[in-house]
């Protein structure tokens, strides 16, 4: 019996698009931006970023030398944000109805950039931030791994104390499906920007 959903962010929550940010990346002097971005999983500065080992100043810094010229804070953020299309109030809707039934949490391959506009009040058009839609985020640059390293899995299991056999993990990423059905999730893989709540509907009905 299904008791937690865990749903990745990019992909599932909100869609991605990775040319826009590709073209973002090189509007900011990457001119290299299509080899180093990833969907699913980053390279480079880009990965330390997301595995916490790159703080947000020390990646504006790096990718100020890649791009040849000083860089701000806003600029770096605007260009991370070019992966997001716009957000699917319908989704967050559902999200919150499953929060009356389930325990809801986020486990997301990420970076400060992306969540400072994530966990505020520009989010979404109702002004309520991704926070407010689950029990607890969990961040890869926090946790210091990314998906699909099992360490990120374990750690939230050991924190929030649940069992995989009754949590339905959702996430867009194959590699991350099959490293979540290793370790005893129930797993649903929706496409990224496909409306997944008409399945996600009958597979919490089975």
């Amino acid at each position: 019996m299904i008791k937690n959903i865990v749903f990745d962010f990019g992909g599932v929550i909100v869609d991605i698009d990775r040319d826009k940010a590709v073209q973002a990346f090189i509007k900011l002097g990457l001119a290299d931006a299509d080899t180093r971005l990833d969907k699913y999983h980053q390279t480079g500065i880009f990965q330390e970023l997301e595995e916490g080992k790159l703080s947000a100043d020390e990646f504006r810094k790096q990718l100020g030398d890649l791009c040849g010229r000083p860089l701000t804070m806003e600029e770096t953020k605007q260009a991370w944000l070019g992966f997001f299309n716009e957000v699917n109030l319908n989704k967050l809707d559902y999200i919150l109805e499953l929060r009356k039934s389930y325990h809801v949490y986020i486990l997301s391959n990420t970076n400060p950039f992306v969540m400072s506009w994530a966990c505020s009040s520009d989010f979404s058009s109702k002004k309520k931030p991704l926070n407010d839609y689950c029990d607890k985020l969990y961040l890869s640059y926090e946790v210091g791994h990314t998906k699909p390293a099992p360490e990120i899995f374990e750690f939230m299991v050991n924190d929030c104390n649940i069992i995989p056999s009754e949590t339905l993990f959702v996430d867009d990423g194959a590699s991350n499906i099959h490293i979540g059905k290793e370790l005893g999730f129930e797993t649903f893989q929706p496409k990224n920007g496909e409306d997944w709540r008409e399945e996600m509907t009958a597979i919490l009905q089975k």
